[in-house]
């Protein structure tokens, strides 16, 4: 199991209770910024999750993705919630993960009318292949609350703006479906969640949406009726199973830290050379891979238990002085906890699991540059042990 968490990401409180039904041992995490995250594993598999509320809108679920994503890195980035159905095929209720998200309101007024000009992000080949897998097989099901129906799991774009559409002969709703007719549904952050992840070398994105409305003027209706919360619950089930699915690392990305050594010294071909008469032979090798340093050989590299308790007696100090509140010192002291106690078992697991916390920790002593600094140390030393 990869240590690197799974980020799910809702738009309102009724998504964000439905995903945390799932969850277990969840502890707050406070984000620099004010951001609050609940991070724990699924009640059922040891599957890190990071779990947030980034609000309706396109532009502060974008932010929160990004936050989410430099704080945590993340192996995958889910965001769940409620869609409203754009055709009378999709029922109410099913689950909608979305292959192409559509940023629909990008375009140019012009004098014979609104021109589009869509952004489009498409789902990456591995999460795509795990979700379909996971529908065919039926095992998300098991997730759903007893007695439930089984809702019908629809794949396919979803279009994001930054309205809400109840209408199915609006002018709005007319031009989305004459410009973005193949989109299954609509709703209001999947944009920003996609561009988010794009920038951050194409991080897996999975949208899952349940249908709550049909985006035709029924909504009060649908509302009424508690579409609302039985769409999230079915949309929360499958997407809590799919990222226990992305949670597992494929066995062709497994290496063990000697694994990792060997592909970095390849040069185990030997070479012969014979001097004769007067020649003499300076330096000769076969193939030769990165850096080469003819004569004193290079200064050791830093070791990271020194440093780690280097940083601690800086950080003791700085708490003395003032310099680092209390409540500051008491959540650098447990990731501190966690690095230690996850290189102490020596594997990439707990190399993963170290720099995670050693970049949570980062974050908390943004504002005293030196003790920063001192952790980015701890995080090249490691990483010059790989």
């Amino acid at each position: 199991m990869n240590e690197r968490p799974i980020v799910i990401l809702t738009a309102l409180d009724l998504e964000y209770q439905a995903v945390r039904k799932y969850l277990a041992r969840l502890r707050t995490h406070h984000h620099r910024a004010g951001t609050l995250f609940e991070v724990g594993h699924l009640t059922d598999r040891e599957c890190p999750v990071v779990l947030g509320l980034a609000g309706k809108g396109n532009h502060p679920a974008a932010v929160l993705a990004e936050r989410a994503i430099t704080e945590f890195d993340p192996r995958a980035l889910l965001f769940v919630g409620v869609a409203g159905a754009l055709w009378p095929q999709v029922g109410l209720g099913d689950v909608v993960v979305a292959t192409h998200v559509y940023a629909y309101h990008g375009g140019t007024s012009e004098d014979d009318g609104l021109k589009a000009r869509p952004r489009v992000w498409e789902i990456s080949h591995e999460a795509a292949q795990v979700a379909h897998h996971l529908d065919r097989s039926g095992s998300w099901t098991r997730r759903l609350p007893e007695g439930a129906d089984i809702p019908k799991v629809r794949f396919g774009p979803i279009a994001a703006g930054e309205v809400v559409q109840d209408s199915a002969i609006s002018t709005h709703a007319q031009w989305v479906r004459q410009t973005y007719n193949d989109a299954l549904a609509i709703e209001m952050e999947a944009a920003g969640v996609a561009q988010a992840a794009h920038f951050n070398r194409s991080l897996p994105m999975v949208v899952v949406r349940g249908i709550s409305d049909r985006a035709d003027g029924t909504k009060v209706i649908t509302d009424g009726a508690s579409w609302q919360p039985r769409a999230v619950a079915n949309a929360a089930a499958f997407a809590t199973a799919l990222a226990a699915e992305l949670a597992q690392e494929p066995h062709h990305k497994r290496r063990t830290a000697s694994a990792r050594k060997a592909e970095c010294d390849p040069m185990t071909e030997s070479v012969r050379n014979i001097a004769r008469g007067h020649a003499r032979v300076g330096l000769q090798a076969g193939a030769i891979y990165g850096n080469v340093s003819v004569g004193q050989p290079p200064e050791p590299a830093a070791d990271a238990a020194v440093l780690l308790a280097e940083l601690r007696e800086e950080l003791t100090r700085a708490r003395t002085a003032g310099r680092v509140d209390q409540d500051t010192f008491a959540a650098v002291e447990e990731e501190l906890g966690i690095v230690a106690e996850s290189l102490s078992t020596d594997t990439q697991q707990g190399e993963n699991r170290a720099m995670i916390a050693l970049k949570r920790l980062r974050g908390l002593l943004m504002d005293v540059a030196e003790l920063a600094s001192k952790v980015t140390s701890v995080i090249t030393a490691i990483r010059g042990l790989s």
